[in-house]
């Protein structure tokens, strides 16, 4: 299907891809990852004929079709529906054609085509996808004029998945859709028939779509089999033994570098001291392995505050007058709560979001919120809101006015900015950096709930990581509006349905949710158990805060006995140190034996930590389960 063979690509003079070649074959679906700013989207332009390499060549079979989607799509009166179909540039001319041929012989040749490509069926395809990608089918018979920025790359993404290129690019195809839409579109390129190159920072995509994994890394292409999980395997695998690999070539050069110090100018030795030297410049010329992840990402530790965080009475918001968009919501938020929400775009997840952060008053309705409570929001848009003339240090320090410039610094530190990053203006950052650093302003307060409405529009997979395990370390309420399945997953314990302008709770899990969504289900009931209640306490509600009630000191155990474990491990180190030492010297035997002893006292306390801290986990374990 696809040959690359020894290209080479430059950008403003610097090397992005160096002598590099991979042969992709017929109906596979491979995956391309690697670090921002490898050229992942420059390769997608490479294959396109966008952009001409420098040298190589990237060859297809004959007669190969492909399509990318369209950035951009530009308003007017066409619909939706017409624009899906018009992708289909066979279909559409021998449409055409039909109705002007006179020649029977053509008439039943175009006939036949049409048939054999299903064109009659085609509308019918075309409202399924477009139903699909959330587009219902009003929004699908409007001008696309009426659609937002986003709705319009959902029609563009459509009108790509309709065309049914031999050869199917995608950049990033899960950045504009919801939870929902994401869902099917990964059934949906699952079953496709031909080739997909796509490139991805939703791992769970990866995972389920793609057969193989293109790396980019050091200008050069690496085809691992497998999904996502497959290649990260194989990948820290290799780099494990390559890590080995590299502190021997370090040793080595070490001893050869003292060899040619010593004898490179004696006679009888130079020949010998030349050879090594030249063993040493190859040994020079070996790459520093690269890590996966330079940076962390750490939210301060908010101050414990009295349960309910926030609750909400007969609450009704919107934005225009008399058009609720969600009512009557009777809702609470406590401490060491973890919750999506889910919902197909429109159905009021941000409208909550942004009533929550206090962003938008609601009609009508009581917020009650903890005394000296802060929230953090994080919105879809925010990052396109910062000041792109001041540095990072700069916009942090107007939140952090009353902090120390080397306590900005820190805050900075603490999101995986080093100090050469701290000073470059907000404009010249990546998309992931100014997500990392509006992370930093938001969590400024040391808030008590974060609300974020799609996080990782902008993060990589090792970013993402690094938010999955901050999120996870943060010991307050999360309220999470997100795409990302993993993300969803592996930080929050509760789901939300948003639908029918109204929230309740979703008892099933996400693959649960996945197969309703799949099987045109519909969904719970708003008179499900456990979120639609009476705030005075429903049995639910009384059983959760008595859960919540008997982790903490379970919580606590479990800290403490792990740092009693800690500090017990360290002691026997040293102890075991010291020991060592006294046998390689003359010692006194009441030394070593009173050191012995302490030693035995020692693994004794580690022993009971680690009882402690196994008995506090179960018992968590047992609550969580209950």
């Amino acid at each position: 299907m696809l040959t690359i063979s020894s290209l080479t690509y430059r950008i403003a003079g610097e090397l992005l891809f160096e002598e590099t070649s991979v042969r992709i074959g017929s109906g596979r679906c491979i995956g391309i990852v690697g670090r921002n700013g490898c050229g992942k989207t420059t390769l997608l332009k490479l294959i396109q004929g966008i952009y001409e390499p420098d040298s190589g060549d990237l060859s297809l079979v004959r007669d190969t079709s492909i399509a990318a989607v369209d950035q951009e799509i530009l308003g007017g009166p066409t619909t939706p529906i017409e624009i899906v179909l018009a992708a289909d540039k066979e279909r559409k001319a021998l449409l055409s054609e039909a109705d002007t041929a006179l020649d029977p012989e053509r008439i039943v040749e175009i006939q036949i085509r049409l048939s054999d490509i299903g064109a009659h069926s085609a509308p019918s395809r075309a409202a399924t996808i477009l139903a699909g990608l959330g587009i219902n089918e009003t929004a699908q018979n409007e001008p696309i004029e009426n659609l937002s920025g986003g709705w319009r790359m959902r029609v563009s993404l459509a009108a790509t998945l309709f065309a049914e290129p031999d050869l199917l690019l995608l950049d990033e195809p899960t950045n504009h859709l919801d939870l929902e839409a994401a869902i099917w579109l990964e059934s949906y390129l699952k079953n496709y028939p031909r080739t997909i190159l796509l490139v991805s920072h939703d791992r769970h995509l990866l995972n389920n779509v793609a057969d193989g994994i293109l790396h980019i890394e050091s200008r050069v292409f690496s085809l691992y089999p497998g999904g996502y999980d497959d290649f990260a395997k194989i990948y820290a695998e290799r780099q494990s033994a390559n890590v080995a690999y590299h502190l021997r070539q370090e040793a080595k050069k070490t001893k050869l570098e003292e060899f040619v110090k010593r004898f490179r100018y004696n006679a009888s030795k130079a020949r010998q001291a030349q050879s090594r030297l030249k063993a040493l410049q190859r040994l020079n010329n070996v790459p520093v392995v690269a890590e996966s992840r330079d940076f962390d990402i750490e939210f301060p530790k908010p101050k414990n505050l009295a349960p309910p965080l926030a609750t909400l009475l007969s609450v009704t918001a919107g934005y225009v007058a008399e058009t609720a968009v969600l009512e009557n919501l009777d809702l609470q938020i406590d401490p060491n709560d973890r919750i999506a929400l889910l919902g197909a775009n429109g159905n009021g997840k941000s409208t909550f979001a942004r009533v929550l952060a206090g962003q938008l008053k609601p009609f009508s309705g009581q917020i009650v919120l903890a005394p000296k409570i802060s929230i953090g929001y994080f919105a879809q848009h925010q990052i396109d809101t910062l000041d792109i003339n001041a540095t990072a240090f700069g916009q942090l320090s107007k939140v952090m006015s009353e902090s120390s410039g080397q306590q900005v610094r820190a805050r900075l530190g603490s999101f995986g900015f080093s100090q050469d990053k701290v000073d470059v203006l907000v404009g010249n950052l990546s998309g992931g950096e100014k997500a990392r650093l509006n992370f930093a302003i938001i969590s400024a307060s040391a808030p008590q709930i974060l609300v974020l409405d799609e996080p990782t529009n902008h993060l990589d997979l090792q970013t993402r990581d690094a938010l999955i395990e901050s999120l996870n370390n943060y010991p307050g309420a999360v309220l999470l509006i997100s795409h990302d399945w993993d993300l969803i997953e592996l930080t929050t314990e509760r789901l939300w349905i948003v639908k029918n302008r109204t929230i309740h709770a979703y008892d099933g899990d996400l693959e649960n949710y996945r197969r309703e969504i799949l099987g045109y289900k519909e969904l719970s009931s708003p008179k499900q158990k456990g979120m639609k209640k009476n705030i005075k306490g429903k049995t639910v509600r009384q059983n959760a805060v008595a859960a919540r009630q008997k982790r903490i000191p379970l919580q606590k155990a479990l800290e403490s006995a792990e740092y009693r474990l800690n500090q017990a491990k360290q002691k026997k180190a040293n102890l075991e140190a010291h020991l060592a030492e006294l046998v390689s010297v003359e010692y006194k035997t009441e030394q070593f034996a009173e050191l012995s002893k302490t030693l035995s006292l020692t693994e004794n306390t580690i022993i009971r930590a680690e009882t402690d801290w196994f008995e506090a986990l179960e018992s968590l374990e047992a609550i969580d389960k209950s």
